[in-house]
């Protein structure tokens, strides 16, 4: 699918005409109406937006240096790969990082916190497509993790969770992901309303670890 067939989002208030672009694309990327190794058309972009092809530049640079895109010569921009290895680091980075955030904040949670990320476990039950689930899935994690008073740490963790989209929506289509991940969120928010900061945080190593297990295990044949 080329950019042309692309749906122009509306902007969201406050944007620049760059942020609306890189959100535009890198939105594509996440629920794969561009695929791996498609070209993006400045040209394209840049009509859709009715704007010079320098804020699409700007965006493709952003989104170069996030990872989304690559810059090849004589082919122009395209959407990039990601290995199964690759895939996998990022996974175990992701562990590591949010293992340790809950394991700082549970001793300083809120009850604000703790019913907000309640509130995310029922909307995740209830929720009825892949994009939502995406949605809500960040909006628990880090609610669990902004007590940490680590702003640094959940701004990294936020961008390897955008990094991933993409792979997070096969894995949470695939087999049962939905309802393990919804068994195993549950089981977090329980130990983090204990107090219990060792647990939270072995459970949350533990559940993004398995969510790659279960990815690797169907990506061959469940790639966009």
């Amino acid at each position: 699918m080329t950019t042309q067939s692309l749906i122009k989002p509306e902007p969201e208030a406050g944007s620049s005409t760059a942020d609306a672009i890189l959100n535009y694309i890198r939105g594509a990327i996440a629920d794969g109406s561009l695929n791996d190794g498609e070209p993006i058309r400045q040209d394209e972009v840049a009509r859709r937006f009715n704007v010079s092809k320098i804020p699409v530049r700007e965006a493709l640079k952003r989104l170069e240096a996030e990872g989304f895109v690559a810059f090849i010569p004589n082919r122009g921009v395209v959407v990039r790969a990601v290995s199964d290895p690759e895939i996998a680091q990022i996974f175990e980075t992701r562990a590591i990082l949010e293992s340790n955030a809950i394991g700082f904040s549970v001793p300083m949670m809120t009850a604000e916190s703790l019913a907000r990320a309640s509130a995310c476990c029922a909307a995740f039950d209830e929720a009825g497509d892949v994009a939502q689930w995406s949605a809500l899935n960040w909006q628990f994690h880090s609610s669990l993790y902004l007590d940490a008073q680590r702003p640094y740490l959940v701004e990294l963790i936020r961008t390897i969770n955008v990094r991933l989209e993409r792979y997070l929506r096969i894995q949470l289509t695939l087999s049962v992901g939905k309802g393990i991940a919804n068994e195993e969120h549950h089981a977090i928010l329980d130990a983090c309303r204990a107090g219990d900061a060792g647990l939270a945080s072995r459970l949350t190593y533990d559940h993004i670890m398995g969510a790659n297990k279960s990815l690797h295990r169907f990506l061959p044949g469940a790639r966009f």
